[in-house]
């Protein structure tokens, strides 16, 4: 299978033209490396189901190393952590590349991000509860991962919200519904769906709420082709996407501060989605 050289191959596996609507560490650091794995499968017969697969494995495998919770296995599992996020990246570059879209690789994909996301904080809460053992570690390890869970269901909304305007990308829905179609449909895909809308589906009405509120309930087309593609607020959700926040546990892996990274989490990200908000719902849509 031919394919075109990497620096094309990396523009062509991209959500959008449009960078202001990824991340800006997806768009300058982990997609181009995303890219030179997918460039290099290209000709092969890996799937992109394959490649999920194998990101989910890697997210379980940092779980684990995680919990040796020595200086040198938690520096490893940060590592581990970020080159998940990089296949992760991969297998939709990939998907894009070959033309071989599936509703059970958009599930698995999401599922999976979940089911890592749950290993992942349980295993660093459990590595600090060995060195701060009391209760507010427990808290903190739990407010981390619901905070991380809502800011990237947050990202994803309006990221999908603008690449349905552009047309692209509608393999994701804004929000999942079973539809006919679905049930005639490919049973597995239909039973990876139902188990997405148990995880996912309140995120979506909830970020579906938020964004009404922010928009005072207008609705009118012109209006939402204008909401939906503000460069600045698509920017700042850019900074509550995985790559950001898998970034930031990865920083604090490397210098051990797991515990700050529970603080960071919490105050600071929070605190960024609380600017997103404040943002769109003040400032957004007087532009």
């Amino acid at each position: 299978m031919s394919r075109p050289s990497p620096l094309v191959f990396f523009k062509q596996s991209l959500k959008s033209d449009s960078f202001y609507a990824d991340e800006i560490i997806n768009i300058y650091v982990l997609r181009p490396i995303a890219a030179m794995l997918v460039w290099l499968l290209y000709p092969t017969r890996v799937t992109p189901n394959h490649v999920t697969i194998a990101a989910i494995a890697v997210g379980f495998i940092a779980a684990g190393i995680y919990t040796l919770h020595t200086e040198t296995a938690i520096a490893f599992a940060g590592i581990l952590v970020i080159l998940k996020d990089i296949i992760d990246d991969a297998d939709g570059q990939l998907a894009r590349a070959k033309q071989l879209y599936s509703r059970r690789g958009r599930f698995l994909d999401s599922i999976g991000d979940f089911l890592v996301n749950i290993a992942l904080f349980s295993a660093i809460t459990y590595v600090v509860y060995r060195l701060n053992t009391n209760a507010v570690t427990i808290l903190f390890g739990i407010l981390s991962f619901i905070g991380i869970t809502l800011r990237v269901s947050y990202h994803v909304f309006y990221q999908v919200s603008f690449l349905h305007l552009e047309e692209r990308y509608k393999l994701n829905r804004i929000a999942e519904e079973i539809t006919e179609e679905d049930r005639q449909g490919d049973p597995v895909a239909l039973r990876l769906q139902q188990i997405f809308i148990l995880i996912y589906g309140w995120q979506d009405r909830l970020m579906y709420r938020i964004d009404e509120w922010c928009r005072k309930k207008r609705s009118d087309k012109e209006f939402l082709e204008a909401w939906y593609s503000n460069k600045i607020a698509l920017r700042f959700s850019g900074l509550l996407g995985f790559g950001t926040e898998l970034t930031l546990l990865m920083v604090c892996s490397l210098y051990n501060q797991l515990d700050g990274y529970f603080l960071l989490n919490v105050f600071l990200m929070n605190g960024i989605w609380a600017i997103n908000i404040v943002y769109r719902k003040y400032l957004c849509r007087s532009i």
